[in-house]
């Protein structure tokens, strides 16, 4: 598969499959999915590889349960209360999604303090016992402001459309972007919260539009692209280049314009299949291996020339995907000792 080999290859010579480990048996251990947001399309895609993943695992006998839990609501309290629930019915190990990195962790050293392994990706957590699965997501905000400074060395104006407030990734890749700002000509001339949801962004998008001067350049957090460009088409003003996130949306529309317009910009997000990361990483920890405490693994890019190949591989709907073996996550683990 393309995209797998392309995301795992990111990491020079750490995935080499390992074997013949002496393990204890998880088959009748529990793992349940703690997630806040379900929202978006990188959500959806996220629960669905891990339902598909997790089938398969209990099917095997890896494990006995691994139930997915999604709030109504994108609140800590109610998450926290979710994570004290799951310890009430006995999961032996927890894999968490978070609303915060912090407002929860009292949650999460309920969990550890019963014997519970907790397992956080994407939205991580800073409670120690806890281990930690996630995509350098400042870097992921530095690189949109790299390839535009390459693409336009003199600088512009620039509008910023961020993910979910207070959420761990939408202030690292916020963090990234202004860092790297300050080290070019360009000027963040607004900011919006688009929730990581095309629609949501389009309207907070043309909300903002009339008060900005001439756009240079849109950076984003992913599952906004899409949204911005109808939003600058709406009011009739000059389309500029939008970082996109992996959406088929965005991936569409960008074709579209490249076959038109000779049209130029990338696209980069976390795969939403680390959800089955972090599900091997959780069964790993319980079959009693030695797994670091914080595990990194890189962003999936789509540039120029693989736009065709990776569109052609992602479902309508959906978003550019890798999903995780266990070997993946036994090699994963290998190369972080």
């Amino acid at each position: 598969m393309k995209l797998k080999s392309m995301l795992l290859g990111a990491v020079a010579g750490t995935f080499v499959l390992v074997s013949g480990q002496a393990m204890a048996d998880t088959s009748e251990k529990k793992i349940a999915l703690s997630n806040n947001y379900a929202g978006n399309s990188w959500r959806q895609a996220m629960l669905e590889s891990w339902g598909k993943v997790a089938y398969m695992a209990i099917e095997e006998g890896h494990v006995a349960a691994a139930d997915a839990f999604t709030t109504s609501e994108n609140q800590a309290t109610e998450q926290a209360a979710q994570i004290q629930n799951m310890i009430l019915q006995g999961y032996d190990a927890i894999v968490v999604n978070a609303a915060s990195p912090t407002a929860i962790n009292g949650a999460v050293k309920e969990a550890c303090d019963a014997g519970i392994t907790v397992v956080s990706f994407d939205g991580i957590v800073t409670e120690p016992c806890a281990w930690r699965i996630a995509v350098d997501f400042k870097q992921m905000g530095r690189d949109q402001v790299k390839y535009l400074a390459e693409r336009y060395p003199e600088g512009g104006n620039l509008l910023e459309i961020r993910g979910l407030a207070g959420v761990f990734v939408d202030d690292e890749i916020s963090a990234g972007i202004h860092e790297e700002v300050a080290n070019t000509d360009f000027k963040i001339v607004g900011s919006v919260h688009g929730d990581w949801a095309q629609d949501v962004a389009q309207k907070a998008v043309a909300g903002i539009l009339p008060s900005l001067p001439e756009i240079k350049a849109v950076v984003t957090q992913g599952g906004d692209g899409y949204g911005a460009a109808q939003a600058f088409a709406a009011a009739d003003r000059p389309t500029p280049t939008i970082v996109m996130g992996n959406r088929r949306d965005e991936l569409d529309w960008w074709k579209e314009q490249k076959d038109e317009k000779g049209y130029e910009t990338t696209s980069l997000s976390i795969a939403p299949g680390v959800s089955t990361l972090a599900f091997w990483v959780a069964q790993q920890v319980l079959d009693g291996n030695e797994v670091p405490k914080d595990l990194t693994v890189p962003f999936l890019r789509v540039d120029q020339d693989t736009l065709e190949e990776i569109l052609a591989e992602t479902p309508v709907g959906s978003v550019a995907n890798v999903e995780y073996s266990l070997d993946d996550a036994k090699s994963l683990i290998e190369s972080a000792k």
